[in-house]
């Protein structure tokens, strides 16, 4: 027997051959008459019947069909009894193939947690950020894909639904322009043929788009109605179009729905004839009156009898990288859009510098131009060699002599050496601000960072939020994560921290933080870093439109409560006593004041002093009362967190064992930044439209909902990346 009920034993299948009675045939003996001879051999003839024989077969009839009847009866229970126990026999059957299922799922559950024993990695995977761009909804018809679980029913249009706009972020309001001078416009060429170009995104978001755990795009300044797609992100820096016109053309292999339309609002532009060191110069003369209350304005903005307008600040925009850098097409792109978003668009506000890391310390690139220059142009593409600064570990050697013996080290956890770049990359950075007065503030970016969204929106939103934070409790804000479904505004999570920090009895930190130094002496702090008033007297106003000496993209923790294993690399104090407090932000991207780095420049060379890259920055702010604070950016996880678990991991950890900074690090591994965040790289993989992991690409946007359209997204790591 075959089909679902074949593995059923013999003995459960009801017995046939009682449920069919033998119908009488037209032999009458079969109904009990005696046999009587054919007398006549005519095949019509039959047998003669007497009175008697009729008596008898009259009387046989009736008793067969009172039999029959009887059968009859009997048949029908019979049938419904077998109906009855088949029915039984059924549900038997399902439940044990139900129960059979479940073993096998509960033996592939526990399978999977010994492949993946972290709770995290038994959360319910979510997948709106894959929803595509004939998707589309206005902002504020969206639900975000956690709240809407089971998902929302999703209209798959033709084309995109609506139409990319031009983003557009830089001030030009009227407060603004009453207070600081307007932007000159800046082209990519000497003759001003070519002006900065835009870029494009859509005015709404996918359905079932997933939202963010940690922070806010509203918080910091950032629209989180839009979304990018590569062609408006990337098309204007030569994404889409071929070689022949001097395009990287990574697009062939494209889904390319409402594309059309976007490559008609840009112009294709030759970028291996931009020099863009000298678009950045000719910029910013261009517009140097809004930097320098002496220079004098254009005539067209020269408004006479009016009193001169604000300086605005300048900013290095500082990329970390090395010789024998790999600068793919898509790092090209990137670039391109950091130094047209961030300077040319901008007027000058920020000026974008590579930092490059000459491995070879026996290259003497100090002491002779030729070998500087052939460095360079072997190590950098030609497009940027006029914004590069090279630099070596044999130069640290002689501008930060030491000594820093290992005896004033209290751990080296490592095992390097203190003038390498693993343990002192920060060194670089502070002898690049000696050199460069002209800045007020310093961005130290890293190579494997990715924004995707508008760079000028993004870091202008972040300074200007940092700028508005007050001191009081600040610290304490900043040594957590923000989760909005959670805590609610920024408001309601301040008030939070302001109680659990009055539950817990710690002291806050207000101003310089003390501690015993036997003997060593500590320089003094930068003027402004004394608090105004005690810490109680305080209402939230000291600090509120201060500059920030220190923002960071990640929670500033005090290592001691952690697991995190540099803690205690900490150079050049007296290890008689215990270590110095210290704080630190995982990864290293952050923008650094000039009096902080100056600060720290002081430590180094006239104390001695160091630390981990990580924790020397934050440490020094600690120590010297400056204004410090984590940027609440989005990040995402690629899984439904339970929110309060979520914060229990994240925000209090048990014991330091479990800090997210240390042994719990691997809670990060599902997010869209940390140092091991592996879920960034193949998120950005994905938007690209490459295959990652057998998912994505052409084959599943064509058929699908098209190409991905995301908000803007901070990623890290990156450490490779490809196109379809």
């Amino acid at each position: 027997m075959k089909g679902p009920f074949s593995r059923i034993p013999a003995m459960l299948w009801p017995r046939t051959s009682s449920l069919y009675t033998q119908l009488p045939s037209h032999g009458l003996s079969e109904y009990g008459a005696p046999h009587t001879p054919y007398t006549d051999s005519s095949p019509l003839g039959s047998p003669r019947l007497t009175s008697a024989s009729w008596r008898n077969l009259k009387r046989t009839t009736s008793q067969s069909r009172l039999s029959m009847g009887l059968r009859r009866i009997s048949t029908k229970r019979i049938l419904a009894i077998c109906a009855f126990l088949f029915i039984v026999l059924i549900l038997i059957v399902r439940g044990k193939y139900q129960e059979r299922q479940r073993r096998i799922e509960e033996e592939a559950r526990e399978r999977e947690k010994q492949r993946n024993p972290f709770p995290w990695a038994n959360f319910t995977r979510l997948d709106g950020f894959y929803s595509g761009i004939r998707t589309l909804i206005k902002y504020d018809e969206c639900v975000q894909e956690q709240n809407a679980i089971p998902h929302l029913a999703m209209k798959v249009h033709p084309a995109p639904p609506l139409d990319p706009v031009k983003v557009d972020p830089y001030i030009k309001s009227s407060d603004h322009l009453k207070e600081y001078y307007p932007v000159s416009p800046c082209f990519l060429d000497e003759d001003e043929q070519v002006p900065a170009p835009d870029v494009f995104a859509y005015p709404g978001i996918p359905t079932n788009m997933t939202g963010p755990y940690f922070g806010s795009y509203e918080e910091i300044g950032v629209k989180a109605d839009r979304c990018w797609e590569r062609f408006g992100r990337f098309g204007p820096y030569g994404y889409s179009y071929n070689k022949p016109e001097r395009g990287l053309g990574l697009s062939k292999s494209s889904e390319r729905s409402g594309a059309d339309k976007v490559e008609a609002m840009f112009r294709k532009v030759d970028y291996t004839r931009v020099n863009w060191g000298k678009a950045q110069k000719r910029c910013f003369e261009k517009n140097k009156h809004r930097f320098d209350s002496n220079a004098k304005p254009p005539k067209d903005q020269d408004e006479k009898g009016a009193a001169k307008k604000k300086a605005l600040p300048r900013n290095a925009y500082v990329l970390r990288t090395w010789t024998g850098y790999d600068y793919s097409d898509i790092q090209m792109l990137s670039l391109r859009a950091m130094v047209n978003e961030l300077s040319l668009k901008s007027g000058g506000e920020y000026d974008v510098h590579l930092l490059v890391h000459v491995k070879d310390t026996t290259l003497p690139i100090w002491a002779s131009e030729e070998i500087y220059q052939q460095v360079l142009q072997k190590n950098v593409p030609e497009e940027f060699w006029g914004i590069t600064t090279l630099w070596s570990e044999q130069q640290m050697k002689t501008y930060y002599p030491g000594p820093y013996p290992a005896k004033d080290q209290f751990e080296n956890h490592s095992g390097q050496d203190i003038f390498g770049v693993y343990r002192s990359a920060h060194w670089a950075l502070q002898w690049f601000a000696q050199q460069h007065p002209e800045y007020e503030f310093f961005w130290n970016w890293e190579m494997d960072v990715r924004y995707l969204g508008h760079y000028y929106e993004f870091h202008n939103g972040v300074s200007s939020w940092a700028d508005k934070q007050p001191r009081k409790l600040l610290w304490e804000r900043s040594s957590r994560w923000w989760i909005p479904s959670l805590h609610g505004s920024y408001e309601d999570f301040s008030r939070i921290v302001e109680r659990e920090t009055a539950a817990s009895g710690a002291k806050p930190i207000w101003g310089s933080v003390e501690f015993p130094t036997a003997g060593l002496g500590m320089l003094p702090s930068p003027n402004g870093t004394t608090p105004p008033t005690p810490f109680e007297e305080d209402n939230y106003d000291w600090g509120v439109f201060e500059p920030a000496d220190l923002i960071t993209f990640d929670p500033l923790f005090d290592p001691a409560t952690s697991s995190w294993g540099y803690q205690l690399d900490v150079t050049g104090y007296n290890r008689t006593l215990a270590p110095p407090p210290r704080r630190a932000a995982i990864v290293t991207i952050a923008r650094l004041s000039r009096r902080l780095l100056n600060s720290m420049h002081e430590e180094t060379w006239r104390m001695r002093h160091t630390m981990f890259p990580e924790m020397w920055p934050p440490s020094v702010a600690l120590h010297h009362g400056m204004k410090a604070v984590y940027a609440p950016h989005p990040v995402y996880f690629d899984r439904v967190w339970p929110l309060e678990h979520l914060d229990g991991v994240f925000n209090h950890p048990k014991l330091p064992e479990g800090s997210p900074f240390g042994g719990g690090e691997h809670n990060h591994q599902g997010s869209s930044f940390y140092y091991n965040a592996g879920f960034s790289g193949a998120l950005w993989r994905r938007w690209l439209g490459a295959v990652e992991a057998g998912n994505g690409g052409y084959e599943f946007e064509e058929p699908g909902t098209g190409r991905m359209c995301m908000r803007g997204l901070l990623h890290h790591p990156i450490k490779w990346e490809r196109v379809a």
